[in-house]
């Protein structure tokens, strides 16, 4: 079997939550071993939020929906960092790690002697990444932060949902909490490409990830355009608002999206439809017109779908070359042909018993392919860890078991 891509690479792993465990989870689906810090008794918050794998004995365990999303593959070490001898503890083993990855707020860390600055000093070659809400310094440097406020703070939310006046037109939130993903997708290609500097020179260095950055440039074009332009885009809902028609139609069986951008694809909609009519009426002879009489387009176009099955169109469609598809809930996403032949939905042996449902990687290499591991039990690697990478024998560590600094 190949060496996976990070294989010997160890990472400390000091984050809770979402956008920290993702990016480190990246990280250990690469090969990298990931020794992530949990506070003894307690562990990540998310471990505390529902829904959780049953713990044997008919309850909930602390094994959470959300923290085994994002904590694949991991070894969970519990040490009580605001202790003395539990600080030492985790700076020794961060000192033989090639990375440290942390999402305490600004300046948190130095009292324990896990800042950057105490850490590189001892080794130079240590890439140490601190993902906060809004970066080292600047006049929220020491807020904490929460995706739903970087949603609203960063301008995603004034982008997201209906357009004003529409009903329920006003910004929305994204479901999944998107600014912690984007934040550690991106904390992800940062230490990727530290690791690759410190192959090639040696060297250590220090990376910024914030959340406020990485929201901001989640904005893309429209943060773009809006520079250019200095006018704000408005929220357009289900509508493009540079193709039409392109937005969700209600069927007898559901809801779809179409979104015929160019006259080929409207040409051949209007054919399916039978109304050959549309194509020569002046108001939709170009992309550019059909923008501009949208409105009159979809009122055309809505009770003519309303009465067909989406299932029905969608290989009429295909076959035409007219783009379009379902709005699916999740129980048929994964019973979607092509999510089946994707191997989306995976399941594997949990050590607490039984197996435990997770999601593939997108990650998909053809010579160093992704293994999977579970998500860990709280502390279910302390010993071996401690043992291992800091020859600590079985009476210190009984000790310190005892006094519940592990």
């Amino acid at each position: 079997m190949s060496p996976r891509i990070l294989e010997g690479v160890k990472v400390l792993d000091l984050t809770r939550v979402i956008a920290g465990p993702l990016c480190t989870q990246i990280l250990a689906d690469m090969g990298a071993t990931v020794y992530k810090i949990e506070r003894p008794g307690e562990g990540d918050d998310t471990r505390r939020m529902g829904p959780f794998l049953p713990d044997g004995h008919g309850g909930d365990s602390n094994d959470s929906a959300l923290y085994l999303a994002y904590n694949r593959g991991k070894h969970s070490v519990t040490v009580d960092i605001s202790t003395p001898e539990g600080a030492e503890l985790v700076r020794d083993l961060a000192l033989r790690c090639d990375v440290v990855m942390e999402n305490y707020k600004v300046g948190t860390l130095a009292k324990y002697g896990l800042d950057q600055a105490a850490l590189a000093a001892a080794k130079p070659a240590l890439v140490y990444c601190s993902l906060t809400g809004f970066g080292q310094d600047g006049p929220y440097a020491r807020r904490p932060a929460y995706d739903f406020i970087l949603q609203g703070l960063a301008g995603v939310m004034s982008t997201c949902g209906h357009a004003e006046g529409a009903p329920g037109g006003e910004p929305m939130r994204t479901a999944i909490p998107i600014t912690d993903v984007v934040t550690g997708l991106y904390a992800a290609i940062a230490i990727l490409g530290a690791v690759l500097h410190q192959r090639q020179s040696g060297m250590g260095q220090f990376v910024d990830a914030s959340m406020l950055d990485a929201s901001v440039a989640l904005n893309g074009h429209l943060a773009v355009g809006y520079l250019m332009s200095g006018q704000l885009p408005s929220r357009q809902g289900n509508t493009n608002p540079i193709a039409a028609p392109s937005e969700v139609f209600a069927c007898t069986d559901g809801r779809m999206i179409l979104a015929a951008g160019n006259n080929t694809q409207f040409h051949a909609l209007c054919e399916i439809l039978d109304q050959p009519g549309l194509v020569d009426d002046p108001r939709f002879s170009t992309n550019a017109l059909r923008v501009a009489h949208r409105i009159e387009l979809r009122d055309l176009l809505a009770p003519l779908l309303a009465r067909r099955r989406r299932a029905d169109l969608f290989p009429i469609f295909d076959r035409a070359g007219v783009p379009s598809g379902p709005i699916n809930d999740l129980s048929q996403v994964f019973e979607d042909p092509q999510t089946c032949h994707r191997h989306l939905a995976l399941s594997l042996p949990h050590p607490r018993g039984g197996n435990a449902p997770m999601l593939r990687s997108p990650l998909d290499f053809s010579a160093t392919p992704v293994r999977y591991g579970p998500a860990p039990m709280l502390g279910q690697h302390s010993l071996e860890v401690l043992r291992d990478e800091l020859g600590l024998d079985d009476l210190r560590l009984a000790d310190l078991r005892s006094r519940a600094i592990i």
